[in-house]
């Protein structure tokens, strides 16, 4: 039976839906469909929207968050009832903690049963409600407007995180009348108080050894700017978690004492313990905990962000700045008078030593397994302007965040505040998506790439250029050399191998292999020129990794 002209068909909960998520901008809904959400899915076909169906709902949420973090404007993922929600929990967990917009939209039964033990049914506002900025469910046609609007609103506003909606069916299919109320514009704050301002000018003037700690809001593109002026006027030392990768130019990477996270045994730490006041900008305990970098410390601290800070025993700022953090800075750069902190000088310099080291010694690695060393060297010299990294999460991760640089804010996509498996290729799917003029490479363990690789599929469908590297060695080797620390063996970490390139190319992708060293940059560069995707199999060398718990200085490495 053919369907009704739209001219005379009546406007549903789903049409409202589609028209809120039209109006506000969104061109990409990620997810996989059911009986509980086929209303929305079905009028997307009728709309602007292009809708990418995935093949895990926790990809969907993945993909979407990586165009939130691309963007800041909160990507969408819609899936079903029931499992199609729960599949949601890790990516939107990850979203939220990470700071990435992202609005998931997951079927419901009627709401006559959500109460009763029926088929996929299940409370998932409240599922959702620890993990996200906003959890509500649509319980009336003439609310579909308001629900949307306000779930995008808490997505993008503040610390950005993800907002999920629960859509029951009925209230998709009934009749709905209202007004769009999208766009829907996130908030937008001024400068943090005058007064705090003044107060935090006289600290940093009057402290010996000041010290920049950047985080992942420093990394929006508007702070990135305002925070490079700020500190090409004072010459303050700066050092980053590894989630404010990029906002140091290179004009001012003599003054960059390199990223901080997971253990307390980086170069950047020696900055950041001989510090008399730190000045934390867009900076999150999640990113690097306070009682690594500051326990026991009697010194001040400026915490500078869009929200207020969350105090502990090991965090507790003597000023915040609290506003727009680019508004915020931009003040506070008018007040600072230039100054040279001749203090730190001793440590950068053992910073930039540290990373002629580092390289001299990486081109020394010329064995099968490849050093990580050496393939952080390489990659480096692959990093140009118009290329997007995405990292997934393993021991790659670690060799990658602190030793690979880059001068484009989220040029390199991290994870660290659920150091989340699997995250790497939809990451990649999405830079391909609003990125297209750029190149795409990310990096997964053998380990990791299996809990994602299944989107492969999706990235051949969407013609998406990119290359995903495997780095293997038959184990989760992050979790094994910390079960070695503590209990000199290793539990629960070994698995069978899988051939990546055949895997690749079951799903129509490409796949190479690199045997040695020497073949590290032709074989990216001929995989960076094919069309679709391509997937490299790396074997690697993780016999240094132990170090990492307790290297303060390359030059310990092998």
């Amino acid at each position: 039976m053919s369907s009704l002209p739209s001219k005379t068909r009546v406007q549903t909960g789903a049409d409202v839906v589609v028209e809120s998520l039209e109006a506000q901008g969104v061109e990409y809904i990620f997810g996989i469909p059911g009986a509980k959400i086929d209303a929305v899915f079905d009028r997307l076909l009728d709309s602007k929207i292009k809708t990418v169906v995935c093949r895990h709902e926790q990809n969907a949420a993945f993909i979407a968050a990586g165009i939130g973090r691309m963007t800041g404007r909160a990507g969408v993922a819609l899936v079903t009832s029931g499992p199609g929600c729960s599949n949601l929990v890790t990516g939107l967990a990850t979203a939220n903690s990470e700071g990435d917009p992202v609005v998931a939209i997951g079927g419901a039964v009627a709401t006559a049963d959500r109460l009763k033990q029926i088929h996929q049914s299940m409370d998932t506002v409240n599922l959702f409600r620890p993990i996200t900025k906003f959890s509500a469910e649509i319980d009336s046609p003439s609310a579909v407007a308001e629900v949307v609007a306000n779930a995008f609103r808490a997505a993008e506003s503040g610390r950005p995180g993800a907002a999920f909606i629960s859509a029951p069916k009925d209230v998709m299919a009934a009749g709905a009348v209202g007004e769009v109320l999208t766009p829907s514009a996130p908030v937008t704050l001024g400068p943090a108080d005058s007064d705090a301002i003044i107060d935090a000018e006289r600290l940093i003037q009057e402290a010996k050894q000041p010290v920049v700690l950047l985080g992942l809001l420093a990394s929006e593109k508007t702070t990135s700017e305002e925070i490079r002026a700020f500190l090409a006027k004072t010459q303050i030392p700066v050092v980053s978690t590894y989630q404010g990768a990029g906002v140091v130019p290179r004009e001012l990477f003599a003054s960059f004492g390199g990223r901080v996270g997971l253990f307390r045994t980086q170069p950047a730490d020696k900055l950041l313990d001989a510090a008399d006041l730190i000045i934390a900008i867009g900076y999150s305990p999640i990113e690097y905990e306070p009682g690594l970098w500051n326990r026991g410390r009697d010194r001040d601290v400026v915490h500078i962000d869009v929200v207020p800070a969350d105090i502990d025993k090991d965090y507790r700022p003597r000023i915040e700045l609290t506003g727009n953090i680019a508004a915020t800075i931009r003040t506070l750069t008018t007040k600072l008078e230039p100054r040279i902190i001749s203090a730190d000088r001793s440590l950068l310099d053992e910073v930039i030593r540290d990373r002629t080291e580092f390289a001299a010694r990486a081109g020394a690695h010329n064995g099968v397994p490849i050093h990580p060393m050496r393939l952080v060297t390489e990659l480096q010299k692959l990093l140009s302007d118009d290329m997007t990294l995405c990292l997934d999460m393993g021991s790659f991760h670690i060799w990658l965040a602190r030793y690979l640089y880059s001068c484009r804010a989220r040029q390199i996509l991290m994870t660290n505040g659920q150091q989340t498996l699997g995250v790497g290729l939809p990451w990649a799917i999405a830079a391909c998506l609003v990125r297209p003029g750029e190149k795409v490479i990310s990096i997964s363990g053998d380990g990791g790439f299996l809990f994602s690789a299944m989107e492969l599929e999706t990235a051949v469908r969407l013609k998406c250029n990119l290359v995903h590297l495997v780095w293997e060695d038959g184990s989760y080797d992050m979790v094994a050399f910390q079960e070695v620390a503590k209990y000199g063996r290793r539990s629960g970490v070994d698995f069978g191998p899988v051939d990546v390139v055949k895997y690749a190319e079951a799903f129509g992708a490409k796949g190479l292999r690199i045997e040695a060293p020497d073949q590290i940059l032709p074989t990216i560069k001929k995989a960076l020129e094919l069309q679709g995707p391509v997937v490299i199999a790396i074997p690697v060398d993780y016999r240094d990794n132990h170090k990492f718990m307790e290297i303060i200085h390359p030059s310990a490495l092998n």
